[in-house]
């Protein structure tokens, strides 16, 4: 019985996913989810509760799968900006899904604040060794590293909102990609000292 109601659970969740992604909060439907993961609509409400708490788990969900796939390197900030970059495209609907969480919950906590806490501390200990640019504070630059990643999601010419997926070649992916890496890279370095 356990098996089966984590495979419900994980369908529901995988069709809130798209559901979510494509119509935020206030336009889905609790029936299209059922229906998409066939299942009962009122496991959703057993499982989850109500519809804004079941937007928090998918999102959680999404960002724990995305922190799993995407190691955190503060030895190699471009290339997790890179890595970001490449997650994003391979799951375009996350960033409509982010989207939705800052128009429509804008004072729920996000998904990951301890993670970023700890990944805000390994950048200020690298900050001191000189590893990196010391002129923003911890918290800022890794902000800036993952705005860098994700800025190409938020242009509007970027994603082609009827499919919901980039509408890149890959040709310009790989610039998209390499700008990038290249913008989060001249962040992150230290100024050399004059000499």
């Amino acid at each position: 019985m356990t098996r089966d109601s984590n495979a419900t659970k994980a369908r529901l969740l995988d069709a809130a996913f798209t559901e979510f992604a494509a119509y935020g909060i206030a336009g889905a439907r609790v029936d299209r989810i059922a229906e998409a993961a066939g299942a009962n609509k009122r496991l959703i409400y057993v499982y989850f509760g109500n519809k804004e708490q079941l937007f928090d788990e998918v999102l959680r969900r999404a960002m724990t799968a995305g922190a799993e796939s995407v190691p955190f390197d503060v030895n190699d900030l471009p290339g997790y900006a890179g890595a970001i970059f490449d997650h994003l495209v391979a799951r375009p609907g996350l960033i409509r899904l982010r989207l939705w969480k800052l128009l429509e919950r804008p004072a729920t906590t996000g998904p990951e604040p301890d993670a970023f806490r700890r990944k805000t501390a390994e950048v200020a200990e690298a900050q001191q060794r000189g590893d990196l640019a010391p002129e923003m504070q911890p918290a800022d630059l890794l902000t800036m590293v993952l705005a860098v990643a994700q800025a190409w999601f938020w242009a509007a010419e970027g994603v082609d909102t009827e499919e919901g997926a980039p509408s890149w070649s890959a040709e310009r992916l790989a610039l998209h990609r390499s700008a990038a890496v290249e913008a989060a890279r001249r962040l992150i370095e230290p100024k050399k000292a004059d000499g």
